[in-house]
């Protein structure tokens, strides 16, 4: 039977990789669950899953020649950007984050590209397609982490017919940007998650064990 979850529910929004370890998680707040689509915030403040070199370097930290390749190990962080709403959509091949600044205003929109992988009683699985969108609040729009796309294609982290997928997805964001259709006309960019709302937890198991590959 399928998992719905109901508003105030915790969510993990798990990336997963090709080979099947584990990445990065956010725990998030749902919003809505609908038939195709799930609504979530992660909220500042949130403890989240990261990746790690056995160093203790971050992705970002790292060279791209290192970024995709190379023993992680798990480590424990803290969602420190801004509160961001997502949006999750159960079979395509995006996902579109909705970012604020500290005072609930709105800044821009994300869309990440990622491959989908369902979902199961605790969260969504996702793969993070490495290109990304940035939309701004008068529509236009840059493709964001080009330069990392080779590196990820030679450690294996996507081949090119995942790249392929990808681009067209974002191109068929692009045009929902160009046009101001949904999700770029508006919508949610007044939202507000439930003041009430604790953090969610992350749970402990998630980083206890070593990962054999990247990010």
């Amino acid at each position: 039977m399928l998992t719905r979850w109901n508003e105030g529910d915790r969510l993990l929004y798990r990336f997963c990789r090709l080979d099947g370890s584990l990445g990065t998680v956010h725990p998030a707040r749902v919003v809505s669950d609908e038939a195709d689509r799930v609504l979530c915030w992660v909220l500042p403040g949130t403890p989240i899953r990261i990746t790690t070199s056995p160093d203790g370097r971050t992705p970002r930290q790292m060279p791209l020649d290192e970024r995709f390749s190379g023993r992680r190990v798990p480590a424990r962080s803290t969602w420190r950007t801004h509160p961001t709403l997502r949006l999750v959509f159960e079979h395509e091949w995006s996902s579109v984050w909705w970012f604020f600044h500290p005072d609930g205003t709105f800044r821009n929109w994300y869309v990440n590209l990622e491959v989908p992988l369902g979902r199961d009683a605790h969260g969504v699985n996702r793969v993070d397609g490495v290109l990304d969108l940035e939309v701004t609040p008068d529509l236009s729009w840059s493709w964001k982490d080009e330069d990392e796309v080779e590196w990820a294609l030679r450690a294996c982290r996507l081949d090119t017919g995942h790249l392929r997928r990808l681009r067209s997805e974002g191109e068929r964001l692009i045009e929902l940007a160009d046009a101001g259709k949904f999700p770029f006309d508006g919508t949610h960019c007044d939202a507000r998650p439930d003041p009430a709302w604790t953090v969610p937890e992350l749970p402990d198991e998630l980083v206890g064990a070593a990962e054999p590959t990247s990010r």
